[in-house]
């Protein structure tokens, strides 16, 4: 039968007009049914990536060194701090303003203990007035216990164009040290009562910021984690018999709780609260660095790192992930053509950037004879020794 020939019944052209019909009506006067989205199950929806920041540009208000929106943008135009920070004696625990800062760097200063150098930069610390009664927490928003400079602070301090707070220095020391300001303790009996107060920090800040521009960029962020790299669920940092550290990554919190013990050989890990907060120490990022580490004293508590012009291996922990990485503060384009430095950067096998996860990152810094292996099924432990 030719197309000319097909033709309708009468009984098929009727019911079809009337099919017509009842969907119209049900078009025109069931209006929400046009707004409602189709189930679940018969669509498949494609994740989007998130946007990834920097390394070169960020949008205003976002924090270069973390990749986060802070809350107050003329902070930003301020330098970073660096404050030393002490880690022994154990007394010093809890430090307070630890986890405000948007880096911490852990580093040997002999005889087996650690310093931290804390960065803040875009935010300052606050005390919560709701802190956890477990752990002692002091009225007024400080940082603290400050303890004495050390050399490789001050290739941090050129590193991120900022200044320093520290309880002083050693003579060799302190010559070597520039922007640095000196705070002292209030009981010359009790060896952690120097702290600097969140005021006085902020105007330090101010103090110091002039004219000069700062390039604080660098770095990449996302959301979205690399491809590759191996689960690590733990990183147990092994400085020393008396001063071990353990990385637990907790997915409530999306990052890397820390804990440490008290240097009394039992080998229980308890948990790094900040004193300002009572709560534990939580990074989105934590990274072990390798740098070569020059005694320069025969009983090796005077230490310096070949940080400048310099790289090496490193790896990140982030999302319960372990990646192998590089970092670089060989001079790029940027540093050739206005002769200023800007912050290691984070690169991986090709030299392209890393993302970080954005938040905050505690760098562990190890000599470059330290060891990192699996110690078990996504637990890692890193082997520091001595130089």
């Amino acid at each position: 039968m030719s197309m000319r020939e097909f033709r309708l019944s009468p009984l098929w052209r009727a019911l079809w007009l009337a099919a017509l019909v009842l969907a119209l009506w049900l078009a025109s006067s069931v209006s929400g049914w046009a707004a409602q989205p189709p189930p679940a199950q018969t669509a498949t929806p494609t994740a989007t990536p998130a946007p990834a920041l920097g390394p070169d540009r960020f949008p205003a208000g976002v924090n270069p060194l973390t990749g986060l929106t802070v809350e107050d943008a003329s902070l930003l135009s301020l330098p970073p701090a660096l404050v030393s920070v002490s880690n022994f004696p154990v007394s010093a625990r809890p430090q307070s303003g630890l986890s405000f800062a948007a880096y911490v760097f852990e580093m040997y200063i002999g005889e087996g203990m650690t310093r931290f150098l804390a960065l803040y930069y875009g935010e300052f610390p606050q005390a919560a007035d709701d802190a956890p009664q477990a752990t002692p927490t002091i009225s007024d928003a400080a940082v603290g216990p400050i303890r004495s400079g050390r050399l490789p602070y001050q290739k941090l301090r050129s590193l991120y164009n900022g200044f320093l707070v520290m309880a002083s220095a050693s003579g060799e020391v302190r010559t070597q040290l520039s922007n640095a300001a000196n705070v002292f303790g209030s009981d010359a009996s009790d060896i952690n009562s120097a702290l600097i107060e969140v005021p006085q920090l902020e105007a330090l800040a101010q103090t110091n910021a002039g004219s000069r521009s700062r390039n604080l960029t660098g770095n990449l962020f996302s959301l979205t984690a690399p491809a590759g790299g191996q689960e690590a669920k733990s990183l147990w940092v092994f400085y020393a018999y008396l001063n071990q550290v353990l990385w637990e990554y907790d997915p409530s919190y999306q990052a890397y709780l820390r804990s440490q013990d008290k240097s009394d050989g039992s080998g229980m890990f308890y948990p790094s609260t900040d004193r300002l907060t009572g709560e534990q120490l939580a990074f989105e990022n934590v990274i072990v660095l390798f740098v070569r580490h020059e005694p320069l004293n025969s009983s090796k508590t005077l230490i310096d790192l070949d940080l400048l012009f310099n790289q090496g291996k490193a790896y990140l922990f982030r999302d319960g992930m372990m990646y192998p990485i590089y970092w670089s503060t060989a001079s790029g384009e940027y540093e050739k053509k206005t002769g200023q430095f800007r912050p290691i950067r984070f690169v991986d096998r090709q030299g392209n950037p890393i993302a970080l996860k954005p938040g905050r990152t505690w760098v562990e810094i190890v000599d470059v004879s330290a060891t990192l292996q699996e110690v078990k099924p996504s637990s890692w432990k890193v082997r520091f020794y001595a130089p």
